[in-house]
């Protein structure tokens, strides 16, 4: 049987088509034009090829930035991936309290990201601070301000705070989705709770636990706004993240060609790994 095709639905992806070229492909396509010139203003640029590239390439700063992210977002990912899983299947299924459940999770989500920079930073002041003034007097000497154990403490801290409903949201809507008669063979042949989360819940939730990796290492990955507030970098180069470092280049030191190549690197990097979920995800699915 002959299907029949109707173009005119390109028509309604047009207006979302053109809105992606001139938010992305445009700006795009500027960071490329520097990462290959040098410019000394006035609209003059000199063409350096991959001079640019090379540079950030061998350099020990690019190589330590990028060395802090990679931790930063590793040690998110080891912490609210098992965590959302854990607080998700401890929430009731249904019910009011299952509607309180979602929106308090929820809550986190809807705080800007700049505001909740400025909210841990108060939080975690060593001499006013909750959470600051409350580790000192229970007798742990803390300051994030300038002790870099303590900085990263507070912003994976702060991270995990913000970002971890997401994960929760994800694998619980992946539980609800599980077929109650799935429960019901497991309770019939008298399985454990350990053996329904292995053999039913957790390959049930593949596919979305893969989804929640893959946004928060997105998000941990590109992260600027809430460590940038929190901490500034500092102390020292201490949190100086890759975004960070990347912004220092561009907007603190005008170094436009190294941050147009940084920014390039950095896109590729995460291009790479979205691919390479992407393409599990797929195989997964044929199989």
């Amino acid at each position: 049987m002959n299907k029949t095709w109707n173009n005119r639905a390109w028509f309604m992806v047009l207006p979302v088509l053109l809105i992606v070229a001139l938010n992305a492909v445009i700006p795009l396509m500027t960071v490329v034009n520097y990462s290959v010139q040098e410019t000394f203003g006035n609209n003059l640029f000199f063409f350096e090829g991959t001079k640019w590239f090379e540079e950030v390439l061998a350099s020990e700063r690019f190589h330590a930035a990028l060395g802090r992210q990679i931790i930063f977002t590793m040690t998110i990912l080891a912490i609210q991936i098992p965590l959302g899983v854990i607080i998700a299947l401890a929430m009731p299924k249904s019910g009011v309290w299952a509607s309180v459940c979602l929106v308090l999770m929820a809550l986190p989500l809807l705080i800007p990201w700049n505001v909740v920079g400025a909210m841990w930073n108060i939080f975690a002041l060593p001499d006013i601070g909750l959470l600051g003034y409350g580790l000192n007097w229970l007798g742990f000497s803390y300051n994030f301000t300038q002790e870099a154990g303590d900085a990263w403490f507070t912003i994976i801290l702060m991270d995990v705070w913000h970002w971890t409903s997401l994960v929760v949201l994800l694998a619980y809507a992946g539980l609800q989705s599980i077929d109650n008669a799935y429960y019901q063979a497991a309770r019939i042949d008298g399985a454990s709770t350990w053996s329904v989360f292995r053999h039913i819940q957790l390959p049930k939730m593949k596919n979305v636990l893969i989804i929640a990796v893959l946004l928060r290492f997105m998000d941990s990955f590109m992260i600027y706004t809430e460590p940038f507030v929190l901490t500034g970098g500092g102390p020292g180069n201490s949190t100086t993240l890759l975004s960070i470092d990347l912004v220092k280049a561009a907007l603190g030191e005008f170094n436009l060609g190294i941050a147009a190549a940084m920014s390039i690197i950095y896109f590729l990097m995460t291009l790479l790994v979205c691919w390479v979920f992407y393409t599990y995800t797929m195989k997964g699915d044929e199989a």
